[in-house]
């Protein structure tokens, strides 16, 4: 797909009324083509995502996780640059910094950790992938995009040292009960949580892991019941 077709798909994701319109073009949009290649080209192999369309990959699945990218780092990327403050978020940039270890728990086809580190490159990304041939397909696409500092974890979160990362991000993962407490313990001291889920899961979340504070929950884009949901 064309960059500039993936820029116009995505900008609902990356402005809102308050924000200068960003170019159509540059490495981010490059970037993703490529990707969006290779993960067309796995999938025909094996199941990574089930949209087909490469119109619906950027919108359900870059347009998510630059939406997380946004809100954790909204003046890093060289995209042009979003409000410190949207939509009731205040980001806290004393905590997130160019070295913030992220890890992106359950990362399967790479989302959202790998278009967040394409946003913010000088974070160092871990992704958390248990199966096998989906971490060959991260080690690929890490390598086709010329990242550094990303680590391929090819295990089980629990078996990662606690207390290891300033943010933790999760989308679509199986298990959400059994899964969110070994997130949390991966949380460094003042580590935030992300989450991109269904509104109707907030209670369960609040429920699962009683003794974490959450901030309000951010609507995504073109979507009716997809929030984004952080720890403070």
């Amino acid at each position: 797909m064309r960059p500039p077709r993936i820029a116009e798909l995505l900008r609902r994701f990356l402005e809102d009324a308050n924000s200068t319109p960003f170019s159509e073009s540059g490495s981010l949009y490059e970037r993703i083509s490529t990707y969006i290649d290779i993960l067309v080209r796995w999938n025909a192999r094996i199941n990574l995502t089930a949209i087909r369309d490469p119109e619906e990959i950027v919108t359900r699945h870059f347009g998510e996780s630059l939406f997380v990218a946004r809100h954790l780092f909204p003046s890093v990327s060289s995209v042009s640059p979003v409000p410190s403050v949207v939509k009731g978020f205040v980001p806290a940039t004393d905590r997130l910094t160019s070295r913030t270890r992220v890890a992106d728990f359950g990362s399967g086809a790479g989302f959202p950790g790998l278009p967040i580190k394409l946003w913010a490159p000088e974070i160092v990304l871990t992704l958390i992938e248990s199966h096998q041939k989906k971490a060959v397909f991260l080690r690929e696409v890490t390598r086709a995009l010329t990242l550094t500092d990303v680590n391929i974890y090819n295990g089980r979160a629990e078996t990662l040292p606690p207390s290891t990362f300033d943010v933790v991000t999760m989308r679509a993962v199986e298990r959400l009960n059994l899964a969110l407490p070994i997130a949390a313990a991966l949380l460094a001291p003042a580590g935030r949580l992300a989450l991109l889920i269904s509104s109707h899961q907030l209670d369960q979340v609040r429920r699962t892991v009683p003794t974490l504070q959450w901030d309000d929950p951010i609507p995504v884009p073109d979507s009716e019941s997809r929030v984004l949901a952080f720890t403070q």
